[in-house]
């Protein structure tokens, strides 16, 4: 099965069956599901809702397919064509519309796709709307308008230059600083959106700017997930360029990671660090990222003497809970910075123009700036187990072994020992339990890891 039906969306590789893969007509069924519960949530008689999608080559056909199906349920579409996500959760608000679809898989490879829903904040929407939108679709209950009051399109290709402009007018971007350190970067677009807005948002800021991958043709060059192993191209020309950093972000551009001068990377773990680090130096406050994420961010919050607190795993937990805490600045440790001067979705723009008004500010190089934040190094693992074992109760055990050291169970378990910290969530999808570990060595961090997949297979017997 390769469609993935989830409170925050439906995903799937294109072609195939109906209900096994993301078809023509999943995708139809699927907005007809969000535009039905749309209505019914609203209460309005009219309504409008923003539509943008990344580079890949199923997008134009997907795009089609959802904005004629929001016309046939009588709502008038606002088409940005090709768009990025923070693009288009800017432009939900500033619209004043009801809703919003992002058409895109985020990291995930080219043969895939999806719609990633929005409410009229702009922002994700939360479980129990999107197990609704689940149901409506499950039943079909689908009540398309007639002749007269079918919706209309306007099609408004303007937002990324608008999202760019809001991006350059936040307070805390030092425009003058970033130009008068005359940087030049590499940017990795992955021949898509964030080709064309990274590149544009950087000239605006006095930065020369060498291009690599920014055709926005949907055939991603590498794995558009932004880790080590999918980089070496960029590494390379960094070095080979005399840079001072580089920026690389996924197709949907709300995941940020940089290139030290050196080729090595900055860490997505540390694009929140330092972003952060920044923002509370100029303005105290609180800030939040979820379980998964590196225990530097705490540290450097506490640095300047603000409250951290860690979210389940997911982006509307972390907005949710960085509303709670007043967090002025959050996001989750794959390269993904949520600031609510702006609004609460993660944004790569926000992200480059902050930490390059950082960089300016230090006066440093990109690989100093690293080491100057706490050394942590992670590992991710996974252990498969049977369907016939009860991961919940390998949980349960753990959690016992584990009673006298500080434990978290709002999203699997997290056990947080002294100087490391192991997290364990199990699957939704499949039999397996994901095992996240963080120490202040990578040895130490494998070690730790090998340590509690050890102990599972003894609890589970196998």
């Amino acid at each position: 099965m390769t469609l993935i039906k989830s409170i925050s969306g439906i995903r799937g590789t294109i072609g195939g069956k109906v209900g096994d893969n993301l078809t023509p007509v999943d995708a139809v069924k699927f907005a007809s599901a969000y535009g039905t519960w749309l209505k019914n949530y609203s209460g309005k008689e009219k309504l409008s809702v923003v539509i943008g999608r990344d580079a890949r080559i199923s997008g134009p056909m997907i795009h089609n397919l959802v904005v004629n199906t929001l016309v046939g349920l009588g709502i008038d579409v606002i088409d940005l064509g090709l768009s990025t996500t923070p693009t288009v959760e800017v432009a939900v608000p500033l619209e004043k519309a009801d809703g919003g679809i992002i058409l895109t898989a985020s990291h995930n490879p080219k043969q895939w796709n999806a719609l990633k829903l929005l409410n009229e904040k702009g922002e994700f929407l939360n479980g129990v709307e999107g197990e609704k939108i689940l149901e409506i679709a499950e039943a079909e209950a689908f009540d398309f308008s007639d002749v007269d009051s079918l919706g209309t399109i306007v099609e408004n290709d303007a937002y990324m230059d608008i999202h760019i402009d809001e991006v350059l007018n936040l307070p805390l971007v030092d425009v003058a600083a970033v130009k008068a350190a005359q940087f030049k970067v590499v940017v990795d677009g992955v021949n898509s959106s964030g080709g064309i807005i990274i590149p544009k948002l950087l000239e605006l800021m006095g930065v020369e700017v060498v291009k690599l991958y920014c055709e926005p043709n949907g055939h991603f060059p590498h794995n558009p997930e932004p880790l080590k192993e999918h980089l070496t191209d960029i590494s390379e020309l960094v070095v080979k360029e005399k840079a001072h950093l580089g920026i690389v972000v996924d197709p949907d551009v709300d995941r940020l990671a940089f290139i030290s001068e050196d080729g090595e990377m900055f860490g997505e773990e540390y694009t929140l660090v330092a972003c952060a680090d920044y923002v509370l130096s100029k303005t105290p406050g609180n800030t939040v990222s979820n379980m998964s994420s590196s225990r530097a961010l705490r540290d450097v919050t506490n640095a300047h003497n603000g409250s951290y607190e860690a979210s389940a795993v997911g982006e509307v937990n972390v907005v949710e809970l960085m509303k709670k805490n007043n967090a002025i600045i959050g996001g989750e440790g794959n390269g993904g910075i949520i600031y609510p001067e702006l609004h609460y979705g993660r944004d790569s723009l926000v992200g480059v123009a902050l930490f390059l008004t950082h960089l300016a500010n230090k006066k440093m190089t990109v690989s100093a700036l690293r080491a100057s934040y706490p050394e942590y190094y992670m590992s991710k693992n996974k252990i498969e187990l049977t369907p016939q074992i009860d991961v919940d109760a390998i949980l349960v055990a753990m959690t016992e072994k584990y009673k006298n050291e500080d434990i978290t169970t709002i999203d699997g378990v997290k056990i947080d020992f002294a100087s490391e910290w192991v997290h364990l969530r199990k699957s939704n999808t499949e039999p397996i339990i994901r095992i996240y570990t963080e120490a202040p060595s990578q040895k130490e961090a494998d070690v730790l890891a090998l340590r509690i997949i050890d102990e599972i297979k003894a609890i589970a017997g196998i």
